[in-house]
């Protein structure tokens, strides 16, 4: 389980080292394989372990795509969906459609989300942090959570 938010650095080649809690995790669970895709609501990037991904995957593919919305979701998931794995450093290179898509530079933030992780820009993530008092509606199955 991939929990906690993370400050990492993004080289100039688009290279970034994995925390050493993430990375050991990674390492345990999916040899350090990886598949990361663009998020569809928002401009940051999605980290699943492979295994998770490939569970994944198939969902996303059976999603009716003459539905205008499942197609532009099947497209961002997949269309950017890339295989990588860790290197012997516990780095990343990140190919630059993907960078482009979440407008990432140099300071970045990995975010845990459980099965998953989110990277995002450092500013993007500031800009979401402002968000917390949005006054969107809530889903009903948040509004059922004590926390």
């Amino acid at each position: 389980m991939f929990l906690g938010s993370h400050a990492i650095t993004m080289d100039a080649k688009g290279r970034l080292a994995i925390p050493a809690k993430i990375r050991d995790a990674l390492v345990s669970e999916c040899a350090g394989k990886l598949v990361i895709t663009a998020h569809t609501e928002e401009r940051c990037l999605l980290v699943y372990p492979e295994p998770q991904w490939l569970e994944l995957q198939p969902k996303i593919e059976a999603l009716p795509n003459i539905n205008r919305k499942a197609r532009l979701m099947q497209r961002l998931l997949l269309g950017y969906a890339t295989p990588l794995e860790l290197d012997a450093n516990g780095r990343v290179l990140l190919p630059q459609p993907l960078r482009d898509y979440a407008c990432l530079e140099k300071k970045l933030m990995l975010i845990g989300q459980g099965k998953k992780l989110e990277l995002w820009s450092e500013s993007g993530w500031n800009d979401i942090l402002q968000d917390v008092g949005d006054t969107d509606e809530m889903p009903e199955e948040v509004l059922s959570l004590s926390l």
